[in-house]
């Protein structure tokens, strides 16, 4: 898998689950956060839309940048945090239930990713 095809799947990454807040953020609410933190509430509605709108963004860098071994280590050790966060919001405060965890999922293949691309893009 060449370094292109490995970026491009990081940006699919971001679009899907990024694509599903902007465009359904009712829906990641009711299906991803737990009873008790559920809320209908406009403003959460619109903060999920705009982490999705977010992550699209990112999305579209992902996709039409150039990514060198830095990118993709820079985007490794970008994620780092995300797993904290995936970790207190499950374990500590358990907001997010286990479809919640598709967010962690994402994260370890675009870890994955990450990984496999520094390995195969060309030294420079």
């Amino acid at each position: 898998m060449s370094p292109l095809v490995i970026q491009r799947l990081i940006a699919s990454v971001f679009f899907v689950l990024g694509g599903w807040l902007l465009l359904a953020p009712a829906s990641v609410i009711e299906l991803a956060v737990r009873e008790g933190w559920r809320t209908d509430d406009p403003l959460a509605v619109f903060a999920m839309g705009c982490f999705g709108a977010q992550a699209c963004i990112s999305g579209l860098f992902a996709w039409f940048a150039r990514f060198t071994r830095t990118t993709f280590l820079a985007y490794g050790i970008a994620l780092i945090p995300f797993f904290a966060f995936n970790y207190y919001f499950y374990a500590v405060v358990p907001l997010l239930n286990e479809v919640g965890l598709l967010d962690l999922v994402g994260n370890v293949v675009m870890l994955t990713l990450c990984w496999m691309g520094w390995k195969r893009a060309p030294a420079r």
